[in-house]
């Protein structure tokens, strides 16, 4: 075997999009290669165009996935973030929503600033032995469900091939041009817009899926049945917040919709108290912003083996903690569901009696304030 580099990221340096191309030709010449790499890659720039535009005409377009580009993106809504990760084919180094803080509207602001420091001292309470440090990081990632989606405060780098952020421009364009205007479409509408006007000019007209009638994966187009197995496939409630940090499994698919009637996730820590009322109330002020805790329908699907794989990052006492519980939730059904099947029972079991630590054959390089006692039963 002899392995060696024909291209690679370069600092500073933006590929042009018919450097592209052509590299992508180059790329399907290999699959009937007659001679060398070399002599391939030593053709004729026109002879090379012409099978890059007959791949292009045919709809074979894996061969424009060889060149990637990573693109900065400051000040995106976490929204584009979500819709641009849950397409799978991407690398990704987001700012973190759970222990950064936010700089939202002022309208979100005010509410956001207020209960970062009622949360600060109901940690403070329930748990006295936490320093300062980790009561305003705890704070602030409950304080964040207030702030909008559509809130332009992350800063990410997004790497993907030259086919796929094709695909994206023109799943992008579909959605504007065609998506039945609503209060969140129209919102959404809007950020595509900016997204594909701030974005440099990469776009190749006859390099899209239309053909193959594919649209952006994050919205759901049917309901779905539940179902488990050596397959799931299961629907729950789930804020926004949730659902970006379930899109890291990858391995996994998922969908949402927006509610008729909007709700909202109460964190555990004021669920029950005098405060939750005061907490809904606010966060319901915040409806026409589409707050992160605002609640939507989640489906989520895949093998069971990669349910177990969420299980070894969610059921943790350092994991966020709705989707602590949401993944716990569905471990119950999915027991439930399997009763006569030995097999499914047989493989899920040792990864159902608490928090990871107690899976079989864990070992935690960094074990959590709470412990595999208490990750379960937390309340923050």
């Amino acid at each position: 075997m002899q392995i060696k580099v024909i291209a690679s990221t370069k600092v500073g340096f933006i590929l042009p999009k018919e450097e592209a191309l052509d590299f992508s030709g180059k790329s399907a010449g290999i699959c009937y290669l007659p001679d060398t790499l070399e002599t391939l890659f030593a053709e004729p720039t026109e002879k090379t165009q012409r099978r890059a535009n007959g791949n292009l005409k045919s709809g074979h377009h894996s061969v424009f996935g060889h060149a990637t580009y990573n693109l900065s993106l400051e000040g995106i809504p976490k929204i584009l973030a979500m819709i641009l990760n849950n397409e799978k084919i991407y690398n990704t180094s987001e700012k973190s929503a759970r222990y950064t803080k936010m700089e939202p509207s002022k309208e979100e602001k005010v509410l956001y600033e207020k209960w970062i420091e009622i949360y600060k001292k109901e940690i403070s309470k329930e748990y006295p032995n936490f320093d300062e440090k980790r009561v305003q990081k705890l704070a602030q990632e409950n304080a964040r469900y207030l702030i909008s989606v559509f809130t332009p405060a992350t800063i990410m780098e997004y790497t993907v091939s030259f086919e796929q952020l094709n695909f994206i421009i023109s799943w992008f364009e579909d959605y504007i041009a065609f998506e039945p205007e609503t209060k969140f479409s129209t919102k959404l509408k809007e950020v595509m817009k900016q997204f594909l006007n701030e974005l440099p000019d990469l776009k190749v007209e006859e390099l899209n899926p239309r053909m193959k009638g594919t649209k952006l994966s994050l919205f759901a187009k049917r309901e779905r049945n539940e179902e488990f197995g050596e397959n799931y496939c299961t629907t729950y409630l789930s804020s926004f917040s949730q659902l970006a940090q379930a899109q890291r499994h990858r391995t996994l698919s998922y969908e949402m919709s927006l509610l008729d009637t909007p709700q909202y996730y109460v964190p555990k820590i004021i669920r029950g108290t005098d405060l939750e009322e005061q907490w809904l109330k606010d966060i319901s002020s915040l409806e026409d912003y589409y707050p992160q805790g605002m609640l939507i329908k989640v489906n989520e699907r895949g093998t069971v083996e990669n349910f177990v794989l969420k299980c070894t990052e969610r059921l943790c006492g350092a994991a966020q903690l709705e989707i602590m519980e949401q993944t716990n939730i569905t471990m119950e059904k999915y027991l439930n569901a399997t009763k006569n099947n030995t097999v499914i029972q047989n493989y899920l079991l040792p990864y159902s009696k608490g928090a990871r630590c107690t899976f079989p054959g864990w070992k935690c390089s960094s074990p959590c304030i709470f412990g595999g006692k208490n990750a379960m039963t937390r309340k923050i």
